[in-house]
């Protein structure tokens, strides 16, 4: 992959075509120089980093949000602007939707896959961006 390729690649896809890029780049630079490579992959991680929080933050100061969060693969949270007890709530619970809902669209056709998952009640709006190793889920007060 080229930086060229870089262009109209989307949220996720871009962070780890980035990852990849600066990876390879350093290998190819400095095979025999593992530390080289250590510091290129670390440098990656903390741009990579410093980006997600930065999305996040920009997340949380739209009106009406009321949290975001982070949950892996397994459906542990390991980013929240939530107290811990709503965290594991909600983490739980809507990590067991969005892999039914993953589901039922790939049920429906083997070629299609989830991108989005919107949730409202009259009291909130629950917003799910699914990704091959995390779920970013967004609440948000429906009137504002």
């Amino acid at each position: 992959m080229s930086s060229q390729q870089l262009v109209g690649l989307h949220g996720g896809e871009w962070c780890n075509a980035f990852i990849y890029l600066v990876i390879q780049q350093s290998f190819s630079c400095s095979r025999s120089n593992k530390r080289a490579v250590s510091i290129s992959e670390n440098e990656a991680l903390g741009l990579v980093q410093a980006e997600v929080e930065e999305t996040l933050k920009r997340i949380q100061s739209h009106k009406g949000v009321i949290g975001t969060m982070v949950v892996n693969a397994e459906g542990i949270p390991i980013r929240t602007t939530l107290d811990n007890s709503t965290t594991v709530q909600y983490a739980g619970l809507l990590h067991q939707l969005t892999m039914k809902a993953k589901s039922t669209v790939r049920d429906i056709d083997p070629q299609n896959d989830l991108t989005f998952l919107r949730i409202r009640s009259k009291k909130h709006e629950i917003m799910v961006a699914p990704d091959k190793e995390y779920l970013l889920i967004v609440i948000q007060n429906p009137c504002e």
